[in-house]
């Protein structure tokens, strides 16, 4: 990498992690920002000063003071821009615009039929729920800094590409240009693990603490890892594939070609295998549906229905000897359960996993970890996808100038803990 492109990605950190840090506080002083980033007063007097003019600060005055110069105040400038984030799920495609504050004004979501998962099909139904959040929210296009694009599996983030997605057998998957055929605005593509975790560390469970595993629970499972105050992405931006790792030698096949992965144990299609194996004809399986067959478990057990309470018990076996192998491992501060299943069955799943993290785990790092649901109210995954088209246009040269098929790759992002 060059000086020159080494002093503009740090420039692009640095901006990112400022604007962070005043939607996190906002309003806040210069100099409550130079203490809470690190940098230099005048290096944060710098960046404020860009982001003023590109309209996406606005000053509100001056806080009170008891004496010397008054501090001058800062906040994020909400109508400054518009952001996208795109959640595509093994099942659903679900997309939420944001203004610049990351406050949701619109949201439009698309179910994916078994036979309609191609990636041209999967395409046209990102873009068909793309126009809609922006008709909904009346922004106009101009308006609109970029749209963050979540994917399962492995991606390769600079060059917009799907490395490998499992459940769809989806191998070098040209996404951001099949997306770019249909939408104007700039594009940046990631993965839920990583998007879960910055929603976390920007709004939820992550804010303000130490390490931090985020166990996304969905069809799919992973561990999206926040080590150090920031998100970790690994040499090749897939870390965190904890779904994929053993957890039953010779056990049940798994879409990635292994035995006994934690995903065909406590993802959606796992529980409902785990269902299945209990009670083959239960009327809590949908066998055809997975969000209803979870829904209906989580009823059950509020119901006190033996068979889902049974069913929910050995699912939080295998996720508790799962997760202990990660507070073993990372001695995280917390654990977050994140995403759609683990927000059905809720409270009694929490529960149930800290009994069983606390039967496996090694007592000394077990003794201060903390097991928490994800407080986030709106998709963690759109809102962390939105992030990332955050992150893109801060790097780009000036407003409305980015490559919209994929981009130049930037360093890892230093998104940072806030209090």
């Amino acid at each position: 990498m060059s000086a020159k492109s080494t002093s503009r990605d740090i420039r692009t950190a640095n901006r990112y992690e400022v604007l962070r840090q005043i939607i996190a506080r906002s309003p806040t002083s210069r100099q409550e920002l130079a203490a809470t980033t690190g940098l230099s007063l005048a290096t944060v007097a710098t960046l404020v000063g860009e982001l003023l003019d590109l309209g996406m600060l606005t000053e509100v005055g001056f806080e009170d003071s008891a004496g010397g110069r008054p501090r001058g105040l800062i906040a994020v400038n909400p109508s400054g821009g518009a952001l996208i984030g795109v959640d595509i799920a093994e099942t659903y495609v679900r997309v939420e615009l944001f203004d610049l504050a990351l406050g949701m004004l619109a949201r439009a979501g698309e179910e994916l039929e078994p036979g309609g998962k191609r990636p041209e099909q999967v395409a046209a139904h990102v873009a068909a729920a793309v126009g809609t959040v922006v008709s909904r929210a009346g922004v106009g296009s101009d308006r609109v800094l970029g749209v963050g694009v979540s994917v399962p599996g492995q991606v390769d983030r600079a060059r917009g590409i799907c490395v490998y997605a499992a459940n769809w057998d989806w191998h070098d998957v040209p996404l951001l240009g099949l997306l770019a055929r249909h939408i104007v605005h700039p594009l940046y593509l990631d993965n839920p693990l990583r998007a879960c975790t910055i929603a976390e560390l920007w709004f939820g469970a992550a804010r303000g603490r130490g390490d931090t595993v985020v166990v996304n629970l969905g069809t799919g499972v992973g561990a999206g890892l926040a080590l150090g105050g920031g998100l970790h992405r690994g040499v090749s931006n897939s870390a965190g594939e904890w779904g994929h790792t053993t957890l039953v030698l010779d056990g049940r096949p798994c879409h990635c070609g292994n035995r006994g992965c934690v995903e065909t144990y406590v993802g959606a299609p796992g529980i409902m295998t785990n269902l299945r194996e209990l009670s083959p004809h239960s009327p809590l399986l949908h066998p055809e549906d997975q969000t209803a067959t979870i829904e209906a478990l989580a009823h059950g057990v509020t119901a006190g229905d033996p068979v889902a309470l049974e069913v929910l018990r050995t699912t939080a076996r295998y996720l508790g000897a799962g997760i202990a192998d990660l507070v073993n491992l990372l001695n995280p501060e917390v654990v977050v359960l994140s995403s759609w299943v683990a927000a059905a069955l809720g409270a009694p799943l929490l529960n149930e996993v800290r009994a069983a993290v606390g039967r496996h785990a090694l007592s000394r790092p077990f003794a201060v970890t903390e097991i928490v649901l994800s407080p986030v109210q709106t998709d963690p995954v759109c809102l962390g996808a939105a992030t990332f088209a955050l992150e893109g246009a801060l790097g780009s040269p000036r407003r409305g100038h980015v490559k919209t098929v994929g981009r130049p790759a930037t360093p890892r992002s230093r998104t940072a803990q806030s209090s």
